[in-house]
């Protein structure tokens, strides 16, 4: 638990959002903008506001447990109602997990990073350094909402502020604002395009009742019936 937050994807998510939010308010509002007229901090807090509440789910999505299967849970292996019980693919039986040494609910799944089971396990992720389950997956999906607001948001003060100085020829920025424009744009470019696919398919899995691994499975067994 208290380790979860050392980990160096966590602070590489971390320092690229503190190097894209101070550069973004600090350089391309100021410089485009500035801070001291009313569009320019009307842009800075609604940006900060948006950045804030990412790094708060974020922070949620690590610290959380993802959800553990109860000590008291119990198969009620005399029921024969099968809709109650989460079956194996092969044979029919209930799913035992032989690593914690009880039977699995319905949904959930053993992790191998983590060594236990997880409620609703939607996948482990490096990037929050914890498992995506039923107890973390709000935190999670609005951390990837949030965080694709951010990205756009950015993406735009940078395009509009880096527009005027292409056309502002008696201003001189210095090699500091432009390596860190280069810099911004680098990171939040592919990192824009990664997180609105993965927001796109956390939407989809979310309107079909799914998780990612329910889903690949289905995937993986089209492909080898196919």
């Amino acid at each position: 638990m208290k380790n979860r937050c050392v980990s160096l994807p966590v602070f590489v998510v971390l320092s690229a959002t503190a190097f894209v939010y101070y550069t973004t308010v600090f350089v391309v509002t100021d410089q485009w903008l500035s801070l001291g007229t009313a569009p320019g901090l009307l842009n800075a807090i609604i940006f900060t506001g948006i950045t804030a509440m990412s790094v708060l789910c974020y922070t949620l999505a690590i610290i959380k447990d993802p959800g553990q299967v109860p000590s008291s849970y119990e198969a009620d292996l005399e029921d024969s109602d099968a809709s109650m019980h989460e079956v194996k693919r092969k044979g029919g039986d209930l799913r035992y997990c032989q690593k914690c040494g009880h039977y699995k609910p319905p949904r959930a799944h053993h992790c191998r990073v983590c060594k236990r089971c997880v409620l609703r396990m939607d996948h482990h992720c490096v990037w929050i350094n914890n498992c995506v389950g039923h107890e973390n997956y709000k935190a999670f999906f609005l951390f990837v909402l949030y965080i694709v607001l951010a990205c756009i948001y950015a993406l735009v003060l940078l395009v509009g502020s880096a527009i005027q100085e292409l056309h502002d020829d008696e201003r001189q920025s210095g090699n500091i604002f432009k390596t860190s424009y280069i810099l911004c744009g680098i990171i939040l470019i592919p990192l824009t395009v990664a997180l609105i696919v993965l927001l796109v398919w956390h939407m989809y899995l979310l309107s079909h009742n799914k998780t990612t691994i329910e889903e690949l499975l289905v995937c993986f067994i089209v492909v080898a019936v196919s």
